[in-house]
């Protein structure tokens, strides 16, 4: 699946000269008023490329428009009552552009002025550009003002157009600021042109229509004739017609153009740097992979046309899948544990931290773990179609309540490539379709586990059931998609899932912190509370299961249980530090905050007063993962387990219990600590929803005359 994000790197690092066309939608306001704000910004942005050694040309429009509701204005309070009650005419356009062009780059200059820079007026027409010295000299004036770090401001001169109708005349050598854009881009041997619009970009149809999506890159072949515009510009001559038009132009003549927001105030320099942002355009276009919105778009609806193939066949059928994917891992391991450890050398080489590191490397025995579980997914009770409850809603119609696959998933994950196995097994044996994004990190394990995965399914049912997102830069798009996408599930860190949930319509599922608490209570037994602190913490420090804080009752700080717990976590290399109490009475360093997830040889302590204390504690800095107390109370051990609000509560068990392997569930997409439709350790029966399914034999409501409900419950 393709992104123009590296395309645009490409070409981006030769760039020197750029031109940068704005229309009158974004110079001005919607009642005709000069829009300051937006002008600032974009005189912000041409002065710090300029300062960074970028020449830069500005194409501006807007003097009309300024220049009537300045007229409009004029003529108000130059017209009598009896003048106010006749019909008003429509202003001359020239005599509009005459007045706006003056106002237009008296801003211009007072702005370039309170930024140290120097701007230039050149004010061309269309016939200007019939002779070949004006043309000549056109470059060389350019080329001076450039060379002093003046920033040339051109604009058509409206005023003393020959054009009958400028906003109807379509014939000339340009016609418009954007086809001028274009024109000078040529003439003056830009290296990029950027179309500042009211919109994102070009969509695939009128930019209000919810199917539409923001075309990344433009190609030819594909786009011209299959887009649907909308309406042309509110203002001006020009629209998106216009700019494609332009664009096109200036790119199959060689010169890259992008067209994007001129709304917000950062763009130019976002694609400078290299950003995907809006749409590009570039004569290369059409040798390039399918562009990202289209491509992300197709491999979503082509997931869903799988899954519902998949949910065809026979419960045999898909786990015969699952057994066959099983058997290629075992076959492949010695290749699928050399790309793994491609990319954990890489990522050595790269400085990641240690953590990271830890999470993508597969251990010794991983493959044939990870098949092992494929083999009991594949055991498990056909989980489609199951009836849930069975109702006789009158004599003769039966309603059943039945379990079915949400539709298309989309995980989002960091790090961990036997994930792409877990999750991949649980989405054939639940009837789904799945998108799958890895982190860069794990490029290549991820790549040859799709491959060896997708080489195991069927062609009748299609190799599209699962599809491998590889850009970054196709995530917007994919969290745009809730037409199509059904669920989203994003694995990483706190900073991953927060972002994610902020950023789509589409239902997340998943937990944005593992901060895991570990309580002694003051009757645990000794032995019990050392083994259940040392696993909890040291046997996969990275894992989002693990403890991340010691919770102790202050009585064991008299009896010494809290001190050997210190000395035992010390010795197997753990890093301590304390909450306000310990950090006082054991001596070790005091932690910044309690809602802090170490992903490593390291954890907070904190001693508090008995188990209401603890639960506390945990319900306000902990993000109800899963939490386990140790004590032989009886008594206390029920009222921790019912009273705290965790997705997992455990009693004398270590917190790394929580996984969707050793729960029996085969495998797991991911713990969830949302409160909606699934919690906990997620398999097969959280990517389920139900669908109701009725047999009558003829029955009609009839506003409910003639029929005798009896709602009886005929569940099994």
């Amino acid at each position: 699946m393709g992104s123009n994000a590296d395309l645009t790197r490409a070409f981006i690092k030769d760039v020197k000269r750029v031109i940068v066309k704005v229309g009158t939608a974004i110079v001005t306001q919607a009642d005709g008023r000069l829009a300051l704000g937006r002008l600032g910004a974009l005189c912000e942005q041409i002065q710090e490329l300029n300062s960074e050694g970028y020449e830069v040309i500005l194409v501006t429009s807007g003097a009309v428009g300024a220049g009537r509701q300045r007229l409009r204005y004029r003529r108000l309070v130059n017209s009598s009552f009896a003048d106010l009650q006749k019909p008003q005419h429509e202003l001359d356009g020239k005599a509009c552009a005459a007045v706006g062009q003056n106002g237009l780059m008296a801003l211009y200059d007072s702005l370039f002025s309170q930024l140290d820079v120097t701007s230039a007026q050149l004010l061309v027409t269309d016939n200007d550009f019939r002779d070949p010295d004006f043309r000549k000299q056109l470059s060389e004036t350019v080329k001076s003002l450039l060379s002093l770090k003046v920033i040339p401001i051109l604009n058509e001169n409206d005023a003393v157009s020959t054009r009958k109708a400028p906003y109807e005349d379509s014939s000339g050598i340009f016609w418009d600021n954007d086809s001028l854009a274009a024109l000078l881009a040529l003439e003056l041997k830009a290296d990029l042109l950027v179309l500042l619009s009211d919109v994102e970009g070009l969509y695939s149809g009128p930019p209000s229509d919810p199917k539409s999506k923001l075309i990344h890159t433009y190609v030819k072949e594909r786009h011209e004739g299959a887009i649907t515009f909308g309406n042309k510009s509110r203002v001006g001559r020009g629209g998106m017609t216009a700019k494609v038009k332009a664009a096109v132009y200036a790119a199959y003549a060689g010169i890259p153009v992008v067209i994007t927001s001129g709304f917000a105030g950062d763009n130019i320099i976002r694609v400078l740097n290299g950003e995907s942002i809006g749409t590009l355009f570039h004569r290369d276009a059409n040798q390039w992979a399918p562009a990202g919105e289209i491509g992300a778009h197709e491999m979503a609806v082509a997931a869903r046309e799988c899954s519902r193939r998949l949910q065809a066949v026979s419960s045999k059928d898909r786990s015969k899948i699952l057994l066959d994917i099983a058997d290629a891992l075992k076959e492949n391991e010695n290749l699928i544990l050399a790309e793994n450890a491609a990319d954990v050398a890489a990522a050595q080489q790269a400085g990641y931290e240690k953590s990271l590191i830890s999470r993508l490397a597969l251990k010794p025995g991983k493959v044939s773990g990870l098949a092992n579980s494929l083999c009991m997914l594949a055991n498990m009770e056909e989980p489609i179609g199951q009836v849930l409850k069975r109702t006789e809603l009158a004599e003769g119609l039966i309603l059943e309540k039945t379990t079915s696959p949400l539709g298309v998933l989309l995980i989002i994950f960091e790090s961990r490539p036997e994930a792409l196995v877990q999750i991949a097994s649980l989405a054939i044996r639940s009837g789904n379709g799945l998108l799958l994004k890895g982190g860069k990190e794990a490029k290549r394990s991820n790549a040859i586990l799709h491959k060896i995965i997708t080489s195991s399914i069927p062609e009748s049912i299609g190799k599209k059931l699962i599809g491998l997102v590889t850009s970054r830069e196709d995530i917007p798009e994919l969290l745009k998609l809730d037409d199509v996408i059904d669920l989203v599930i994003p694995r990483g860190s706190n900073k991953l899932v927060s972002q994610i949930k902020a950023s789509t319509k589409i239902p997340v599922l998943g937990h944005a912190d593992g901060i895991c608490h570990v309580y002694v209570d003051k009757s645990a037994d000794k032995d019990m509370a050392k083994q259940i602190v040392l696993d909890a913490k040291t046997d996969y420090p990275a894992a989002c299961n693990a403890m991340e804080t010691l919770l102790v009752h202050k009585d064991l700080v008299q009896t010494g249980l809290v001190n050997e717990l210190i000395v035992e976590l010390q010795i197997k290399g753990v890093t301590l530090y304390g909450g306000p109490r310990a950090s006082s009475l054991l001596n070790i360093p005091e932690a910044r905050s309690f809602h802090h997830e170490y992903c490593s040889l390291a954890c907070t302590v904190e001693i508090v007063d008995d188990v209401h204390a603890a639960i506390d504690h945990i319900h306000q800095h902990g993000s109800a993962h899963t939490d386990s107390i140790v004590t032989d109370d009886h008594d206390v051990a029920e009222l921790f387990l019912h009273q705290l609000d965790s997705a997992a509560v455990f009693h004398n068990a270590s917190t790394r219990f929580s996984d969707g392997y050793r729960f029996g569930l085969g495998a797991e997409v991911g713990i969830s600590t949302s409160r909606i439709h699934a919690r906990g350790p997620v398999g097969v029966e959280g990517l389920l929803t139900t669908r109701w399914i009725a047999r009558g034999n003829g029955q009609v409501v009839n506003g409910d005359a003639g029929i005798v409900y009896t709602h009886k419950d005929l569940t099994v």
